[in-house]
């Protein structure tokens, strides 16, 4: 199992109907090259060409995926959906990497998915009791199938995508590809998981972020509502469709905080703006007597110069990254993790010898990688390092997504705040309240979910998810 020193995000999901070229899925490529931050451990394409659909998808990162050779040999489409995995459900294999592709007696669906129901034991156990045959662990492929068996019944893909979204409970950014040609979308009621909408002349796009707009020449055109559904045909204007009762009230704040890429703006929100004023928020609410402000890369960079310019502090690179190094939680031995860690970030001297340091993070799991940061740079000859983290402290795991640590394992449920900074080695230890964090995110036109720090989930029809969750 590997050690969790980072909170990781479900993944990311890419769509395109494309009308002035057959190029979707040159596109799919560079949507997900830009989504990569949203998981590694997979990645894959899905294509529909001459009423069938084809795909290709393995473990690795988009590049290895897909090498100039595989992508030479994809055949021309018009329309195409794509997806890079972090698993948090089922164990990551090949088999569970997405798109999910579906067969079934009258037709083709390829599915992905970026969230995580809490109800998939239910769902499971329907479908088995009528026959579906399970291959994959993850709860993407029971969503798949449940649309599969709507569309038998109903005979009719959007009628069928609707039913099945209705008895899904949890966080689901869902697109679907059809053999018929059409490309649907759908975001939970909650609007857990973000989704967006670009244009480029008649062609469509609907992803995760708006980064990945910007990346493939896509103009950015609007979020998708909670609870509304998308649909896209081959030659038409996309159209829509409100299929869930939208509460407006769950978008995942860890999306602002870690999640998204800085240039993303998801429901109003900036979230370089954001995360730049959760920095000002923690420098008003943890003032520290001290020389320099330095962020960790990359996660922590944005919130240092909103801690900089808020107390007047100078902003100066910390460490130098090495960009070249494995990712360390992949490394099989606890040994080969810290020595990646080490190679990883480089303490700057030049800028920290002799200096008072405030560090800016984005969170503290459960301590380790924290601890080697704040060693390595008094190491370096920092004289204080005062740890400012721009989340609240993790205390609750989370089932709609985002894959938190088990709760006797974060650090913050059995230290205190003095007791924790003392076991990462910092001279103090500050985190941004939850109502500092809501302050830095004021322009979204969205309520949060702050599950993970306060068990406050998100309420639909009077249901308390959070009761929900520890039925299952």
């Amino acid at each position: 199992m590997k050690e969790k020193q980072k909170v990781e995000e479900a993944c990311g999901v890419f769509g395109i109907r494309s009308i002035q070229d057959d190029h979707a899925p040159a596109a799919v490529y560079h949507g997900l090259l830009a989504l990569q931050h949203r998981g590694q451990e997979g990645a894959g394409i899905a294509l529909l060409s001459g009423g069938s659909i084809l795909h290709h998808k393995d473990l690795g990162l988009v590049s290895e995926v897909f090498s100039p050779d595989v992508l030479e040999k994809m055949p021309h489409a018009r329309m195409a959906i794509g997806h890079v995995r972090y698993s948090t459900t089922g164990s990551n294999n090949r088999l569970n990497t997405q798109p999910i592709i579906t067969e079934y007696l009258t037709g083709r669906i390829a599915t992905a998915h970026n969230g995580n129901l809490v109800n998939i034991a239910e769902l499971r156990e329907k479908l088995k009791q009528i026959g579906y045959a399970f291959t994959a662990t993850n709860d993407s492929e029971m969503i798949s199938s449940l649309i599969a068996y709507e569309d038998l019944v109903c005979r009719d893909i959007e009628t069928a995508v609707e039913r099945a979204c209705k008895q899904f409970v949890g966080s689901f950014s869902l697109i679907i590809l059809s053999g018929t040609g059409k490309l649907i979308a759908v975001r939970d009621g909650w609007g857990i998981r973000p989704l967006c909408i670009g244009v480029r002349g008649d062609d469509y796009v609907i992803c995760s972020e708006s980064c990945a707009l910007d990346g493939t020449g896509f103009s950015f055109l609007r979020d998708v509502e909670p609870g509304e559904m998308v649909f896209i045909d081959r030659d038409q204007p996309p159209r829509s469709k409100q299929i869930l009762p939208s509460q407006k009230n769950g978008l995942c704040i860890f999306e602002y905080v870690y999640f998204a890429r800085s240039d993303s703006v998801i429901d109003g929100q900036s979230v370089y703006n954001a995360r730049f004023q959760m920095g000002v928020e923690l420098a008003k609410e943890h003032p520290v007597d001290a020389d320099v402000v330095c962020g960790v890369p990359d996660s922590g960079l944005d919130a240092a110069a909103g801690y900089a310019f808020q107390s007047g502090l100078p902003l100066k690179p910390g460490f130098v990254k090495n960009r070249y190094v494995a990712r360390s939680f992949i490394a099989p031995t606890q040994a080969q993790r810290s020595n990646a860690v080490r190679l990883k970030l480089n303490p700057l001297k030049a800028n920290i010898e002799g200096k008072r340091v405030v560090l800016v993070d984005d969170s503290i799991v459960r301590g380790t990688t924290s601890e080697r940061i704040i060693c390595a740079l008094k190491q370096a000859g920092a004289k204080e390092v005062h740890m400012m983290i721009s989340s609240p402290p993790f205390r609750h795991t989370c089932h709609l997504g985002t894959d938190i640590d088990r709760e006797e394992t974060l650090i913050a449920n059995h230290r205190t705040l003095p007791e924790i900074a003392k076991e990462i080695g910092a001279d103090s230890l500050g985190y941004i309240s939850i109502d500092g964090l809501k302050r830095a995110c004021k322009d979204a036109k969205i309520s949060f979910c702050t599950g993970c720090f306060d068990h406050q989930y998100p309420v639909d029809n009077g249901n308390n998810l959070k009761d929900i969750l520890d039925i299952h």
